[in-house]
């Protein structure tokens, strides 16, 4: 099966030192795309990118860039989950989370798109929802997403690429279009700094879980050999087989 991502011309990028952070300009687009197939149905939104898969109904991942501007952003509003109009069928819709006990859990969160009305409605979309457990989602998922806006406000911007892990075929459902229900997701993230890339990444069980993200914290390695596919893949290798966890526990 053919391997596709986009081609991404890294150019130089404009920096100003604040204290022992360095700033960068935002990534050069498409680096925070991982590789994908070319029978994979990819969606792009304002504020992010996913491949859906028809199969769990789930998105098999999303990919944003989250700069520093985009995570001070303040608007909001009421916005409903919907279907994503620029994906094919079956998709899953609100019935089938309806009493199903799971939330509807964002990959790119509501609060990373409060730059923009539009980013914002699109982020309702079932394309970019996954079913999460109520504790997961709101204390141990939550936190990593709060990191994730504090590295984008500290370096500027920061990749972010994650999505749902199923580890064996005897899947939960909900719902009458059957969504399959995730073992663990996993999130990645890229920042550039005075000592060039940096990687972390996360994986979390879909149940009760509520530690600090240092607890679910792996190398973006751990994550490529755990789904089987390559993220960040315009990054030098040598940055994904580690994490320093000083960076990122700020």
């Amino acid at each position: 099966m053919l391997m596709l991502t986009a081609v991404v011309l890294f150019v130089a990028c404009s920096y100003s030192h604040q204290g022992d952070v360095v700033a960068q300009t935002a990534p050069p687009a498409g680096a925070e795309l991982p590789t994908y197939t070319n029978n994979e149905d990819i969606v792009r939104h304002m504020g992010y990118t996913a491949s859906y898969n028809h199969t769990t109904l789930c998105p098999d991942w999303v990919a944003w860039v989250l700069t520093a501007d985009e995570a001070n952003g303040q608007l909001d509003g009421q916005y409903s989950f919907s279907r994503d109009p620029d994906v094919k069928f079956p998709k899953a819709s609100r019935e089938d989370y309806s009493n199903s006990g799971w939330d509807k859990g964002h990959m790119a969160p509501r609060a990373d798109m409060k730059w923009s009305r539009q980013a914002l409605e699109e982020s309702y979309y079932f394309t970019n929802i996954c079913p999460q457990d109520h504790e997961m989602n709101s204390q141990a998922w939550r936190k990593i997403e709060e990191l994730t806006r504090r590295m984008a406000r500290r370096y500027s911007a920061v990749m972010v690429v994650c999505g749902p892990v199923f580890d064996s075929s005897a899947h939960r459902h909900i719902g009458p279009a059957c969504v399959h229900v995730p073992d663990r997701f996993f999130k990645a993230l890229a920042i550039s700094t005075a000592d060039g890339w940096q990687t972390v990444a996360f994986l979390v069980e879909n149940n009760r879980q509520d530690g600090s993200p240092k607890r679910y914290a792996v190398s973006v390695d751990d994550v490529e050999a755990t789904i089987g596919r390559d993220l960040f893949p315009t990054l030098p290798e040598e940055v994904e087989s580690d994490y320093n966890w000083n960076i990122w526990n700020r």
